[in-house]
């Protein structure tokens, strides 16, 4: 049984973590050509796309991005999954704001190497003689928030989308355009990601198809991706994916992907665009919000 400890991470720790692959060599990506914000005809976009990956290096091996992950685990949860082991870390890391300026005091991450739940300080009482791997197995079943409601004894809200990442992207073809967030062609729900917003448009500049990343923090970046339904089935979903992971991993990130486990849709394009299933789930609480919320 594994009881709760408090577990701060120094800054120095953070950034150089015992064990982790130290990389010193930054990939930079020259920005794309400025008729990138005209209107392009799709010849014309291919071959500035062309012209962008020339300028990008060799992908760095598999090793080194697992290495930016368990850094990304360090700076968000306080500690990076350990085989057999499951464990409570109680920590500040969770009172602060996400990519979003939103609090979630209660994340974590389960999979076949361990499973690691941090817990804001003003809400580590809940979990006092509670077994992580009680939570994470009330989080998968059926009925899950009563479970968990009587576990923690308040009412919750939670989301435990598949968690994945991409260590090697496949050669896809690249469809997108990278533009600013308050270019007036983008859709509503594209506005808000902070780190970088990736579009399909047709020749005439309408929008078919976008992704935003959402920054976690200097290392990490989540990729949210959605394509307008009159245009689906053409590939762009797994086309942007592939796209914005690939500059992700060359300036230096870790590129990850969630999605429900009932979405097959968004599970296909997370496949081909190089995100496979290992098997692990993150898993966030919000306490006194009854009902089910999205990871």
């Amino acid at each position: 049984m594994w009881l709760p400890h408090r577990c701060d991470v120094p800054w120095p720790f953070a950034l150089n973590p015992p064990g982790l692959v130290r990389c010193t060599l930054v990939w930079k990506v020259a920005p794309l050509p400025h008729l990138f914000r005209q209107k392009a005809t799709r010849t014309q976009m291919s071959a500035m796309v062309q012209h962008e990956n020339e300028l990008m290096p060799s992908p760095p091996d598999e090793s080194v991005i697992r290495a930016r992950l368990n850094t990304h685990f360090l700076k968000w949860l306080g500690a990076v999954p350990e085989p057999g082991r499951s464990r409570l870390i109680v920590t500040t890391l969770r009172d602060d704001p996400g990519w979003d300026g939103k609090v979630r005091p209660i994340q974590g991450v389960t999979g076949p190497e361990g499973s690691v739940l941090a817990v804001a300080p003003g809400h580590a009482h809940l979990f006092d003689n509670v077994v992580v791997d009680d939570v994470f197995a009330d989080a998968a079943s059926n009925g899950a928030i009563a479970l968990l409601e009587a576990r923690l004894g308040v009412p919750v809200s939670f989301g435990l989308p598949i968690f994945r990442w991409s260590e090697r992207v496949p050669d896809v073809p690249e469809a997108g355009e990278w533009c600013d967030a308050d270019d007036p062609r983008i859709p509503e729900w594209l506005r808000p990601f902070t780190g970088g917003v990736l579009i399909v448009f047709d020749e005439d500049g309408a929008y078919q198809a976008g992704v935003g990343l959402k920054r976690h923090n200097d290392i990490c970046r989540e990729i949210s991706v959605g394509t307008d339904p009159e245009h689906r089935g053409q590939g762009f979903a797994t086309q942007l994916v592939a796209q914005a992971a690939r500059r992700v991993i060359a300036e230096g990130g870790a590129p990850i992907y969630q999605h429900s486990g009932a979405n097959d849709a968004s599970g296909s394009v997370a496949d081909g665009a190089g995100f496979p299933d290992r098997g692990w789930h993150m898993l966030e609480i919000h306490p006194g919000a009854p009902g089910d919320i999205r990871g």
